[in-house]
């Protein structure tokens, strides 16, 4: 047994006022606590108890050593009630990082959680790249998309739909195409590694590969969004960023009769067997909002670990 099991040990029977009982409550023999108690002893040098058939009592030096070992065990168990709390109660600060279409929405979704848990503090990351998670120290990240091989754990959200989008401007320019192969050959605005999208005729089942290969690219999605609105190409957008616009009638959508495969949407986690209660609920929550947004469909949870 180490030094500190045995101070907590030493503590447990000057507290209980007898080897005995101490025994019980740590669920051992009595002659296992005398014999951890004079390994104690015989390594400090000292007497730390004055032993009789009806008592125990502390020696001047054991009565300070108690004094330190007691204030072990009450750290002891603030550190347990720490560990407790954080699974049980959100806590502390979350850091959380999403892309930058997200920014809009982490307001809507998480406000009246941390209006009621004001003992939370929120620190946000939004990058449209790819954040290093573990120099970020983040507790929980969404990411859009196909995820690179990572140790973190992946429990996928729900999914968002996305339409190819012009402003009005440029389709009184081009006019309205009237099929997908049409549309490859348009001024494209987007990610730069979208080479292409299959797209999908809702009643007949027809699938198309449409290349598409931007003119002006941006891993800057909102970037994307403005110039797109400002007339300068067709971007492939998701319902989170192009329904506001389409209802304002600042974009419109091209061919609603074809889709274009739906946008996974992830919730990355360090760990997953440890996950504090402010992973939890943020998690929840954002799915539920998720569930809410035009064009977003909310998945069963689904976890998956993914290896390098």
């Amino acid at each position: 047994m180490d030094s500190v099991k045995r101070m907590a040990l030493f503590a447990q029977v000057v507290q209980h006022g007898s080897m005995s009982a101490a025994a019980r409550a740590m669920g051992m023999s009595t002659s296992a606590v005398s014999q951890q108690l004079r390994a104690l002893e015989q390594d400090a040098g000292v007497a730390l108890l004055h032993r009789s058939t009806r008592r125990l009592a502390l020696t001047d030096v054991g009565s300070r050593y108690y004094a330190a070992c007691a204030r072990l065990l009450d750290a002891a168990g603030e550190a347990e009630a720490e560990l407790s709390a954080a699974r049980h109660a959100p806590s502390g600060e979350l850091r959380l990082s999403a892309p930058l279409g997200m920014a809009a929405h982490i307001g809507p979704a998480l406000g009246a959680w941390l209006h009621d848990n004001p003992q939370l503090r929120l620190h946000l990351f939004f990058d449209d790249g790819w954040t290093d998670l573990l120099q970020a120290r983040i507790d929980l990240a969404l990411r859009f998309g196909q995820l690179p091989d990572s140790d973190w754990m992946a429990q996928r959200l729900g999914s968002l739909q996305r339409w190819p989008c012009a402003s009005p401007a440029w389709l009184q320019l081009h006019g309205l195409p009237s099929d997908p192969l049409q549309v490859s050959a348009a001024e494209w605005l987007g990610m730069p590694q979208v080479p292409g999208l299959v797209w999908r005729h809702h009643e007949s089942g027809e699938e198309r590969l449409v290349p598409a290969h931007p003119r002006i690219a941006s891993q800057n999605q909102p970037a994307v969004l403005r110039l797109c609105e400002a007339g300068l190409g067709v971007a492939v957008l998701t319902s989170l960023d192009a329904a506001p616009l389409l209802e304002a009638g600042s974009l419109q959508r091209l061919l609603p009769e074809w889709e274009v495969p739906a946008l996974p949407v992830w919730a990355v986690t360090p760990h997953r067997q440890t996950q504090p209660a402010k992973v939890r609920q943020a998690i929840v929550l954002l799915q539920d909002h998720l569930a809410r947004l035009p064009g977003a469909e909310a998945d069963a949870a689904q976890d998956r670990k993914r290896q390098r």
